[in-house]
């Protein structure tokens, strides 16, 4: 066998390798899901009967017209909406600012913010409980969306902050020099230049936020206490009870609740996979 075919050979082999590792990794990643929708649409009294087969031997929608029109989860899902893009947009907002002042601009204390902004990384949640519980409920915001906007953005602006600087670091500066150069100031040169260049990055830290936001619990159960104001994820547990779980209505619950992240990617994917530079020639 010459050398050609070896090679040949152990390219289709790393080929086939790549390919059945991704396989796999798809499966595992996509198995959560299809269970939820496999028990979403089994009947409740096929549900502990046969519950552990691959498909039921019946499908029925009624879990999910029941959850739809007998329960709050509308409530929930508008609230969980109103909590999540207001959250998404603010952070985004103020991370981008924050983050291209640390990216272009040297001054006083800049290495103690980095720090402290780091530092309040290090937490755990559960040790902020009680203060922010106190502040909220001093300010009078307890039990309003207001409240859960606020924590949610104070606790996603840092990571947010850090994923934007580098955006801005990965932007040569001699883009902007150009620009103010040929009469730009500089909020235009960032307006023309800049901006295009971080829509990638502002997508990214978009998407991070709104599935944080989406998927929060902790506080949500803690500031939130009338099902009128409750988010999705608090919302679920009004499908437990102390005789037992509705699992068909809390797993279509779940499946329903997985539309808005999947319509939010789609909307901005193609941010997400244009490159760095496709605005460098813009404006």
């Amino acid at each position: 066998m010459t050398t050609l075919s070896i090679t040949h050979s152990k390219r289709i082999v790393a080929s086939l390798a790549r390919t059945l590792a991704l396989a796999c990794y798809v499966v595992f990643a996509l198995f959560p899901i299809y269970w939820l929708g496999k028990i979403a649409l089994t009947p409740s009294k096929e549900l502990f009967k046969n519950g552990t087969a691959w498909w039921p031997d019946s499908t029925t929608f009624e879990h999910f017209t029941t959850v739809v029109l007998h329960t709050d989860f509308l409530v929930f899902f508008q609230n969980s909406m109103i909590v999540s893009v207001s959250t998404a947009f603010f952070v985004t907002l103020f991370a981008s600012a924050a983050g291209y002042a640390f990216s272009r601009f040297q001054f006083r204390g800049k290495n103690i913010a980095i720090f402290v902004m780091l530092l309040t990384q290090m937490f755990p949640l559960l040790m902020l409980i009680a203060p922010i519980y106190r502040i909220v409920s001093g300010l009078g915001l307890h039990n309003s969306l207001t409240s859960l906007i606020i924590v949610y953005t104070a606790f996603n602006i840092p990571f947010a902050t850090f994923l934007m600087q580098s955006f801005f670091d990965g932007i040569p500066r001699d883009l902007e020099d150009a620009a103010m150069i040929d009469g730009c100031t500089r909020f235009q040169a960032l307006r023309r230049i800049v901006f295009p260049l971080t829509l990638p990055g502002m997508a990214a830290t978009l998407g991070f936020v709104f599935t944080a936001a989406w998927s929060e619990l902790l506080f949500a159960l803690m500031l939130i206490d009338s099902n009128e104001k409750m988010t999705f994820p608090s919302g679920l547990l009004n499908f437990v009870s102390k005789f037992g779980v509705d699992w068909g209505q809390m797993m279509a619950a779940g499946i329903l609740a997985l539309i808005p992240s999947c319509l939010f990617f789609i909307f901005i994917q193609r941010y997400l996979v244009q490159g760095l530079t496709s605005g460098a020639v813009k404006g």
